[in-house]
């Protein structure tokens, strides 16, 4: 009897790319957890926080049909994410999460939230009103940004070292998983530049996120 193949042998070349790729992004979402983790250690102790990268030039369009660059947002410390509005799951949490920033970080307006989409071909600037609208957005604290993929990815990845690509139809759990994504957000300084990640499913993201806001606050002061 000749012996048998074992299924993993059988899958298409194709297939076992697939694998490896969902293997690589795992790989990838563990080592961010351990560089958050790490980074936290060595500084929410110390006196300042580090500069990660120096976010590059960019202008994209808010749900108010408005262009916001990075001159827009000079002199001003924001707190941004990924997101797109057909999300089913992880999407609603983090927004949930921007919730509670704009209302525990109510008390000075020179902290901003950004929130940028993964899939602008859909969310237009009335997509992502809508959807600003059903989190409470203010339209003075929190903004949308969409525009073509080319500058949203350049500003994710380039600037605020996020990830995002679209997930194969048969790796979707729901037809609307469409984008796979970095779920973490990323706080930048008045002069443009990342200065701290945070794990929202982290016990303590919070806190330390405002913890962070405030040393920046500070610094601003000096």
């Amino acid at each position: 009897m000749a012996p048998s193949s074992s299924s993993s042998n059988l899958k298409p070349p194709e297939s076992r790319s697939r694998t490896l790729e969902r293997s690589v992004w795992l790989g990838l979402a563990v080592v961010v957890a351990a560089i958050v983790g790490m980074f936290w250690r060595q500084t929410l102790a110390g006196p300042s926080l580090p500069v990660i990268s120096v976010v590059p030039p960019f202008a994209l369009t808010n749900q108010f049909e408005q262009t916001v660059s990075r001159d827009t947002l000079s002199n001003q410390i924001w707190i941004a994410d990924i997101i797109f509005t057909r999300c089913p799951m992880q999407c609603l949490k983090m927004s949930n999460r921007m919730r509670q920033l704009q209302t525990e970080l109510a008390g000075d307006d020179t902290v901003r939230l950004v929130s940028l989409t993964a899939d602008p071909e859909y969310d237009t600037p009335a997509v992502l009103k809508k959807y600003g609208e059903k989190f409470g957005a203010r339209p003075d604290r929190w903004w949308f940004l969409t525009g073509p993929r080319k500058r949203i990815n350049e500003l994710a990845s380039d600037g605020l070292k996020m990830s995002v690509q679209e997930n194969p139809a048969e790796s979707r759990a729901v037809p609307e998983d469409l984008f796979i994504h970095s779920t973490y957000f990323v706080l930048v300084d008045r002069q443009g530049r990342m200065r701290a990640v945070f794990d929202g499913d982290e016990e303590e993201w919070k806190s330390n996120l405002q913890k962070a806001v405030k040393k920046l606050l500070r610094e601003a002061k000096k």
